[in-house]
């Protein structure tokens, strides 16, 4: 059995939400796309990434559907890039998918992130896929240098680009008491870690839970769209 939920919140920055979000717990597929920029490809590289990817993504899923179904997303918003005067046509993509026996999958492309808390161990289960964090974790600078700073927003992984880069596809077997926490970097670069381990930890249901991470994300400024999928296994 799980429970789940997702919000989002266009924040003080923006005068428009560039987050697109899905969530159906009956296979669970949820799914997390943060459009890069603010520009009308932005929201449109959002929306045919999250539409194609649950279009093409259905009952129990396996690695090889998954890729597929990002590969489709690339072709799309690639398209909408190359053939329409609308800006950068990019976005991220987190997903969390039923695979049945095999437990459940995470898709990951771009600087959207997936959590999980068990017990009271949160662990930050994707990489972000940008210049910083490559950097940083073979040492080439340190993480809270100017060079870190500008490289957080260079992407080397997203929907969109012209090289067609693959996801990482990784599995897990959820076990009760876990909790999974998809995001967008307005949750995960504007709440302190420690403090996402204490609202994940609450004794809440999911709704709670993500509705205390968006006020979370407006107490520290609001300064980008905030999106959140909680999925709690009980």
């Amino acid at each position: 059995m799980i429970d789940g939920a997702m919000g989002s919140d266009v924040g003080v920055k923006y005068a428009a939400n560039f987050d697109v979000a899905h969530l159906a717990e009956q296979p669970l597929l949820a799914v997390v796309a943060d459009g890069m920029g603010d520009s009308e490809g932005s929201a449109l590289a959002g929306r045919t990434a999250v539409d194609t990817f649950v279009e093409e993504v259905h009952g129990s899923v396996g690695p090889g559907q998954l890729r597929a179904a990002v590969a489709l997303a690339q072709d799309r918003v690639i398209d909408i890039g190359r053939t329409r005067d609308v800006g950068l046509a990019g976005c991220t993509l987190t997903a969390l998918a039923d695979g049945g026996d095999k437990g459940w999958w995470i898709t990951h492309i771009g600087d959207s992130r997936a959590y999980r808390l068990r017990g009271d161990l949160l662990e930050l289960l994707t990489n972000d896929h940008t210049n910083a964090w490559t950097a940083i974790t073979h040492g080439i600078y340190a993480f809270d240098s100017p060079h870190a700073e500008r490289g957080r927003y260079q992407l080397t992984r997203y929907v969109g680009h012209q090289k067609r880069p693959e996801p990482d596809v990784l599995n897990v077997n959820p076990a009760p008491g876990d909790v999974f926490l998809l995001c967008s970097d307005g949750i995960s670069d504007q709440i302190p870690f420690l403090t996402l381990r204490e609202i994940l930890s609450l004794e809440a249901d999911a709704e709670t839970k993500v509705r205390r991470l968006l006020e979370a994300a407006d107490d520290a400024g609001g300064g980008d769209n905030a999106t959140a999928a909680v999925v709690a296994v009980h």
